[in-house]
């Protein structure tokens, strides 16, 4: 019977797939530090007071990528080039969720509706983050070797979640909640989209590496399957919720530091 417990240790116990996991996840963190650096770098003069936690943010994320590049050094292996089709950051973009990789490299101050838009895209992929960190470190938060690393990004991605949860009421608060509204539904939509073939991707991958049989990839496709659907239908709702976090403030200091992973 096929778990997910079981499917996260057959990619981490093996070399390749490993290399891949590690490489994918790596590349989307350092890419979402280089977005948040930018952000912070162009938020307009009227949310300048939001220019700390961005910048956090996007520590936290060039942090994170840079434990995954360590967990691969640690088993002596080197990251590969991440393939195209499992680039969540990139296709993301490409379906026109957040904010365009053009706009952030040029010198022009954002507009508060980028704001706005920034954190609701925050808000899903953080959503998303979260609930994947959670269930890592359901399964590896004593592991001898990803145990430290798992419980530290899972943290930091329920910070980031409330504190998208937190401006965003901020926001709403100031006469912005249909935007906002509108704006969370399109993302989530088109993340979960983007998600199913990502994932699906990954597994076409990982399923080559490790030789599955077609009997199996078959069934890891249909539950990845089965998850679109039933997020397409009302599992899409829980992204675009809005509450008060019982962490409040919760990127308002220094970034957390993790010497022990360079």
């Amino acid at each position: 019977m096929l778990s997910a417990k079981k499917l996260f240790q057959e990619i981490l116990d093996d070399d390749e797939s490993f290399r891949l996991f590690c490489s994918i996840a790596a590349g989307g963190e350092s890419q979402g530090g280089w977005e948040n650096g930018r952000i912070a770098a162009l938020v307009p003069a009227s949310q300048r007071a939001l220019a700390p936690k961005i910048t956090r943010h996007g520590a936290d994320e060039d942090k994170h990528g840079r434990i995954f590049h360590a967990l691969l050094r640690k088993r002596g292996l080197a990251p590969v080039e991440v393939p195209h089709e499992t680039d969540y950051t990139m296709l993301l973009e490409q379906y026109g969720i957040g904010l365009a990789h053009e706009q952030l490299g040029r010198e022009e101050p954002l507009a508060e509706r980028d704001i706005i838009t920034y954190l609701a895209h925050s808000r899903v992929t953080e959503q998303r983050a979260s609930e994947q960190m959670r269930l890592l470190r359901r399964y590896f938060a004593d592991h001898p070797d990803l145990g430290r690393a798992v419980r530290m990004i899972s943290h930091d991605e329920d910070n980031h979640l409330a504190y998208c949860h937190e401006e965003l009421l901020r926001f709403a608060r100031s006469g912005h909640g249909r935007t906002i509204q509108s704006i969370l539904r399109e993302c989530a939509l088109g993340e979960i989209r983007v998600y199913r073939d990502v994932s699906l991707a990954v597994m076409d991958h990982m399923g080559r590496i490790l030789g599955w049989p077609r009997a199996k990839a078959a069934a890891l496709a249909a539950g990845i399957h089965a998850v679109y659907a039933y997020e397409r239908l009302v599992g899409w709702r829980r992204m675009v919720s809005l509450a008060l976090p019982e962490r409040r403030d919760a990127l308002g200091g220094p970034a957390v530091p993790a010497p022990e992973y360079g």
